[in-house]
């Protein structure tokens, strides 16, 4: 994710912006895809350790809390605060991270869970006026707070952000500058944006069957005057009135409200308008060229975190519910297929030292010991991006076409794992089709990263004997000569 800075004294007196880059999610409707699904997919953009996690459902005694916000050390301050807990959260998948200064850990950008609701987070910035208003300090949930609650608690995309709104409405809103999160079920999607200035402001607009939307950055146009009447619509009590007393939008001119205009500073991204348009000259859309959305490496680069897509429809189980991660950046790394029935993830793709938080002053345990000696997925793919991407015009094509064959297989396997499990499920053998999940998402997984390390060995054994290894030019990874490791040039 992008994240805009602030510089507190009393007020904000400037802001300025990491380098460019940032968080996407694509959302193609059930009408636009070969079978009736809705495709829901992109990634989050930080520099840390990602893993990924199955996260079991829970229950929690009356008067429970957690903790919500972000703390002193952010760039736009905080406190962190108690809001109530729900006595039962829902089972759901997600990749965790480990850092954004100022809000502890772990972090998480959505996912997929037990309903089959889906959610993707994405940068989108205020206008400077309201990032100069925000308090200091201020409270209430940031965006990974409002990411895992709505995994957490969301039986559709209407109600993740019904339950977003109300948390904003309630407790204000936490944030580093203005965000969006997308939300879809099997029938539908939202775009929400929350905007800084902690005057509560947010809204939300559903994405129905007909329509393809890349959030690059998060975005929502034009809303009539009187959304909230409107089924396609929610959000604050106070978006138009405030707007208005700021002398930001006159509703007696005649012009439209544009939100994005009104409250944002977010210009579209290359190649947000490029990409929706091919999506939609390329219905239907299967999942073979979503996938190869979210992979497309005008997007997917080294500060991608992950890749994901999630396939919604209806299912007769939610075990059966599937979520496909690539362990980093997926335009050099292979989508798994993950159903919300395994029970566990291979040591290899959850949690390990590399760019952790904390972990550069701290030696490993014993308890960790064994954890640490595995090989770490999302090193390995880091690896072989570094290596294709110095030379993306010789060796992408080749990674490209590789992880796309071995998804193919995983693709045409899919009705094969469905019938397996329904059929243990059906029998009453539910540990069984557990186990057979479990099994089949593992052995996936560590297929693909036999993959990675085969293409790996061969691309920097070629690498070296035809390029030779190029040193550094500096003496530190300066942010001041930063620039993105990508497979394009533009």
């Amino acid at each position: 994710m992008i994240k805009k800075l602030a510089v507190f004294a009393g007020l904000v007196l400037a802001t300025m912006h990491l380098p460019a880059y940032g968080s996407y999610a694509i959302y193609v409707g059930k009408n636009l895809t070969t079978d009736g699904s809705v495709f829901i997919g992109g990634s989050g953009d930080e520099v840390s350790s990602h893993w990924l996690e199955i996260v079991p459902a829970m229950d929690y005694p009356a008067g429970a809390t957690m903790t919500v916000g972000v703390t002193p050390e952010a760039v736009m301050p905080g406190t962190l605060m108690q809001i109530p807990q729900v006595a039962h959260t829902l089972r759901h998948l997600t990749m965790n991270y480990s850092e954004y200064e100022g809000f502890p850990p772990p972090l998480t950008n959505g996912g997929l869970n037990e309903h089959n609701v889906a959610a993707r987070d994405v940068w989108s910035d205020s206008r400077a006026e309201l990032v100069a208003m925000t308090p200091n300090p201020q409270t209430g949930p940031q965006y990974s707070d409002l990411s895992r609650i709505v995994m957490q608690r969301a039986t559709s995309a209407r109600e993740a952000v019904r339950i977003s709104g109300e948390l904003i409405d309630r407790y204000g809103y936490s944030t580093y500058g203005g965000n969006s999160h997308m939300f879809a079920d099997e029938n539908e999607g939202w775009v929400l944006l929350d905007f800084a200035g902690g005057q509560g402001l947010w809204i939300a607009q559903r994405l129905g069957p007909d329509d393809v939307r890349m959030s690059y950055p998060g975005y929502i146009g034009e809303i009539p005057l009187d959304f909230q009447q409107r089924e396609d619509f929610m959000g604050s009590k106070n978006f138009i009135s405030f707007a208005v007393e700021q002398g930001w939008f006159d509703p007696d001119a005649g012009k439209p409200f544009n939100v994005s205009e009104v409250y944002g500073d977010n210009p579209a991204q290359y190649p947000r308008d490029e990409m929706e348009q091919e999506l939609r000259d390329a219905a239907p859309i299967d999942l073979r060229r979503m996938m190869n959305a979210v992979r497309d490496p005008r997007v997917s680069k080294d500060a991608t975190g992950y890749g994901q897509v999630a396939q919604l429809r209806a299912n007769s189980r939610p075990q059966m519910n599937l979520l496909w991660v690539a362990p980093t950046g997926s335009v050099t790394a292979p989508f798994i297929p993950w159903r919300i029935g395994i029970q566990s993830v291979p040591a290899e793709f959850g949690k390990h030292r590399y760019l952790t938080k904390g972990e550069a002053t701290r030696y490993v345990t014993r308890d960790w010991q064994i954890q640490e000696a595995t090989e770490f997925a999302g090193r390995t793919f880091k690896r072989l991006m570094y290596f294709t991407c110095d030379h993306p015009e010789r060796f992408l094509p080749e990674v490209t076409e590789t992880l796309t064959a071995f998804e193919d297989r995983l693709i045409r396997e899919q009705d094969q794992v469905v019938a397996t499990a329904n059929t243990l499920y059906d029998a009453g053998k539910d540990e069984l089709a557990a186990q057979y999940l479990t099994r089949y998402s593992e052995e996936s997984a560590l297929a693909g990263l036999r993959l990675g390390n085969a293409l790996l060995a061969s691309i920097e054994a070629r690498t070296r004997e035809i390029y030779g290894l190029r040193k550094p030019q500096t003496d530190t990874q300066s942010e001041l000569n930063y620039q993105a490791v990508k497979c394009v040039n533009k």
